[in-house]
């Protein structure tokens, strides 16, 4: 399966050739041209490896890592830089970014750091943008779902990301505070209401009895735990 590759770059020029130079290596690629679009995307999900320049408007590159790590997404970046200074690399790296990669930059030089990173993560399986239980269907990319009653619903992407997690976990516990920590970040400040709707409107589009639900369990004081 082809891999997803978002490029925040605001030199459009810039930015739109990477776009087709990765297209040109069998990767699915998306340029946007500031730190806020950058951010709106990744939370959408179904990225595998972000491309941030650092010098971009209305967020910079470096406050847009900042909030991707604090709600725990563990995206690989791929940081671009004109400036070459020591403490621009020590900050990337302290902000959780896996390389870094100054401009001018050499095309292959950037091709091969980008193949390096995505070896490191394990390619999705073909199923694994989909997923299929009591007559409903999810598809975790489009963040939409067709429902046991005909109807499709476009999902959040926090239900998104909430399903993804217990159906890797299926038929397991997940606790409460991995559910939080991987939905909002260790530091977020949401409250367990917050969560609770989140799963009663799961409960509402795939549940054909939500007050006696069949696949989407609460386990009082310890968690959920999803059975297909």
């Amino acid at each position: 399966m082809s891999r997803w590759i978002l490029i925040a770059e605001d030199e459009r020029q810039l930015g739109e050739m990477l776009c087709d130079n990765l297209t040109l290596e069998s990767y699915h690629a998306e340029h946007v041209l500031n730190g806020q679009q950058a951010l709106e995307r990744m939370e959408k999900g179904g990225i595998d490896l972000l491309i941030l320049d650092v010098m971009l408007p209305l967020m910079d590159g470096f406050e847009v890592l900042q909030a991707m790590r604090a709600r725990g997404d563990k995206t690989p970046v791929l940081i671009l830089s004109a400036r070459a200074d020591d403490q621009d690399r020590i900050r990337g790296l302290e902000l959780q970014a896996d390389d870094y990669l100054t401009k001018p930059f050499n095309l292959r030089e950037l091709l091969l750091r980008v193949d390096a990173l995505l070896r490191r993560q394990p390619a999705p399986e073909a199923g694994d943008d989909t997923l299929d239980f009591g007559g409903n269907r999810v598809d975790f990319r489009a963040m939409t779902a067709s429902c046991y009653r005909g109807e499709k619903e476009a999902l959040t992407a926090t239900e998104t990301k909430l399903l993804r997690l217990l159906a890797g976990h299926s038929s397991t516990v997940v606790t409460r505070r991995a559910v939080v920590e991987t939905l909002f970040g260790s530091s977020a400040p949401k409250t367990v209401r917050t969560l609770d709707n989140v799963i009663l409107r799961l409960r509402k589009l795939f549940e054909r009895d939500p007050a006696n639900p069949k696949h989407i369990h609460t386990v009082r004081g310890v968690g959920f735990r999803f059975e297909p």
